[in-house]
């Protein structure tokens, strides 16, 4: 018989560190996603409505025409919409009902910066957009996406809520 897995104990953020202890848990959850250990990517995020993940690109993500895959285009500018969109709601876990994507130019090496910007809406859905800059300072791809609140507490989930083990 499979032994069940240890309990562990979490701890929210505290609700007296207020937006800021919530834009901390937002970065956890982000590193804690299984999802991200497949890039090196790391989250910021400097106020509410508002996200910043820094990436590399590399040969390890190219498509057969040698520049970066439309994969990682849609994967960073979701992320970055749907963490501003979700600065803004702090019990449940966002999910992306839609995301239109606009290619405007291929990238091959180097870092890259995908900035999110919450656009509209409070109360179950949200509109966020988003856009990547390569090093030399050019946009490479845009986005919006609609984000619908989950029935998932964010306390529920690994990485938000800090565990004490």
């Amino acid at each position: 018989m499979p032994s069940s897995p240890t309990p562990r104990t979490v701890t929210p953020p505290d609700p007296s560190a207020g937006a800021d202890g919530h834009h901390r848990a937002l970065e956890r959850l982000y590193a804690a996603a299984p999802v991200n250990a497949l890039f090196t990517s790391s989250i910021t995020i400097p106020a509410a409505g508002e996200a910043r993940l820094t990436f590399s690109v590399d040969e390890s993500v190219y498509h057969a025409a040698g520049a970066a895959h439309g994969t990682l285009y849609f994967k960073m500018l979701d992320d970055a919409a749907f963490y501003a969109a979700n600065t803004l709601v702090t019990d449940r876990f966002l999910l992306t009902t839609s995301f239109n994507l606009h290619f405007t130019k291929p990238v091959r090496a180097g870092e890259v910066v995908a900035e999110g910007r919450w656009i509209s809406g409070h109360k179950r859905i949200l509109v966020a957009e988003s856009r990547l800059v390569d090093a030399d300072g050019d946009e490479i791809g845009r986005g919006t996406g609609t984000f619908m609140k989950s029935r998932i507490p964010l306390s529920s989930l690994p990485g938000y809520a800090k565990s004490a083990d």
